[in-house]
């Protein structure tokens, strides 16, 4: 009778402890969903009018020009890759980056002195066919005088006209050596074309030049040029000439620029098109910017709204709407915001009236 009891004991105490933990666990899932949270009161139907206090505006319709940007890159409009023409030791540099040059500077000297030994050959013998030119001329006078008065023959009077015509000839051929010397000569001379800034250098001094290889890279600073990648889209809306905006990322403003150039031919793979906006450069903006042309198009009606007339609940925005029969909370869609005011993409329609809410809770 007593090993009944027990059992029956053991039986009832093990399904309170079932019991219990399964109260204990429903509880614990409870809490962890928020079960014993304070609720956010739920959102009124929509359509039930009630009233509220504050300052009612209207739905605005207006008018917003709209813009399409293009990205881009600044690039100078001047760029010049200095290059040797002659395979040439280098003596002398005089170009760092960043520094700035006027035209007609000397940036680098290779050594000139096979190239000066060839010009004073040149120039010898220069001065050895002109002599032999006065020469020829005065023996073709003596002739023609001896011929007028018959004691020359026409034969001998040809000989020394034909001596005279080849020493000119001789004279013109040095000439051209000559300057053929001096031109190679001033090819050991590398001098800025245009005034600008230094943006790389190649070489250093014992460096071998050699025909071709670029020995310095220069760029005008005063005159840079955004070239932006336009959808053809877009094209047809710029011509040259035309006056556009540019922003540059590093500036705060956006600056004025002019469409120079509109490459005619579009890019296979991307479907665009080059175009190139120049204009006054403003301070701080260099090459390799990235920047952006801000295309017109055709101006859009937008509905806006202030933007403390929305009031968000959860992930929906909802603004008090003011009609006849009272006040009424309205889920609306929002897009752009536009300063104070914000634009509404939908649940609202133009002309309707809006409740700014105020500093008590509703």
């Amino acid at each position: 009778m007593n090993t009944a009891h027990s059992a029956s004991s053991r039986f009832f105490l093990r399904t309170i402890s079932v019991l219990t933990f399964a109260v204990v666990v429903i509880l614990l899932m409870v809490w962890l969903v928020g079960g014993f949270r304070t609720k956010i009161r739920p959102l009124a139907n929509p359509h039930t009018p009630f009233a509220t206090s504050g300052e009612v505006v209207q739905v605005r319709l207006e008018t917003l020009p709209q813009v399409e940007t293009a990205v881009g890159t600044v690039q100078p409009v001047h760029r010049v890759e200095m290059a040797a023409r002659i395979l040439a030791r280098i003596v002398e540099i005089n170009a760092i980056a960043g520094q700035k040059v006027k035209k007609g500077d000397v940036l680098i000297r290779l050594d000139d002195a096979d190239l000066t030994a060839r010009m004073k050959q040149a120039d010898a013998a220069l001065k050895e066919v002109m002599a032999a030119r006065d020469q020829a001329k005065v023996e073709e006078q003596r002739i023609r005088m001896l011929a007028e008065q018959r004691n020359a023959t026409p034969i001998e009077l040809d000989r020394v006209v034909t001596a005279l015509k080849t020493a000119e000839a001789a004279v013109a051929r040095a000439e051209q050596t000559l300057d053929e010397a001096r031109t190679a000569l001033s090819f050991a001379t590398v001098v800025s074309p245009i005034d600008g800034v230094i943006v790389d250098k190649r070489v250093n001094v014992g460096d071998t030049a050699s025909p071709g290889q670029v020995l310095v890279t220069l760029h005008d600073p005063t005159r840079m040029q955004l070239i932006a990648s336009v959808r053809e889209a877009h094209s047809r809306r710029l011509k040259v000439g035309q006056p556009i905006d540019v922003s540059v990322d590093v500036l705060d403003r956006p600056c004025a620029g002019t469409i120079s150039e509109i490459v005619p031919e579009a890019d296979p793979a991307s479907r665009t098109f080059a175009v190139k906006v120049t204009g006054p450069c403003p301070e701080g903006v260099y090459a390799g910017m990235f920047g952006r042309v801000l295309i017109p198009l055709d101006p859009e009606k937008v509905l806006i709204i202030p933007r403390k007339a929305v009031r968000s609940i959860g992930q929906l925005d909802t603004a008090t709407v003011r009609g006849s029969k009272g006040d009424e909370r309205r889920t609306v869609r929002l897009g752009r915001t536009l300063g104070d005011d914000i634009e509404v993409l939908a649940g609202l329609a133009a002309g309707e009236s809006v409740v700014l809410p105020s500093h008590e809770a509703d």
